[in-house]
């Protein structure tokens, strides 16, 4: 048992120690976008529920992060707690296990967690990107 593996997809993730024998976070990359270079930097967030991967545009290095975080929101607290200088971040993907009424209309109170994972976002420049679903008429 494990990921599914696609042909037109290469796969991204930790390698686990014995206790942990299966990731919590893999990223996807499509293999048309393989001349960008992309490869997983393991040296800049030493985490297993974070990806970061790193990649070649126009000559410019740039990131996308993809996150895992449990109920104790325990990947929110290490980045809040963990200074890394990086540019170029160009989206940071995840499961924040947060519910806020931005993103799920339903939910009618902010999650206390709210506020760190905007923190973090501003802290990469980063800003909140809503789904958009394109009707044709």
């Amino acid at each position: 048992m494990g990921a599914p593996n696609y042909l037109s997809w290469i796969i991204f993730a930790r390698q686990l120690n014995n206790n942990n024998k299966h990731p919590r976070v893999l990223t996807y990359i499509n293999i048309r976008l393989i001349q960008l270079y992309f490869s997983l930097r393991k040296n800049l967030f030493n985490h297993k529920n974070i990806n970061l991967i790193l990649f070649f545009n126009c000559g410019i290095i740039c990131f996308i992060i993809n996150i895992y975080s449990d109920e104790w929101q325990s990947t929110l607290k290490y980045l809040k707690d963990t200074e890394v200088n990086l540019n170029n971040i160009l989206i940071v993907t995840e499961d924040f296990n947060i519910s806020n009424n931005d993103w799920d209309p339903s939910y009618l109170h902010p999650s206390i967690h709210v506020f760190t994972l905007r923190e973090i976002a501003n802290s990469f420049n980063l800003e909140l990107s809503m789904h958009i679903i394109q009707v044709s008429i």
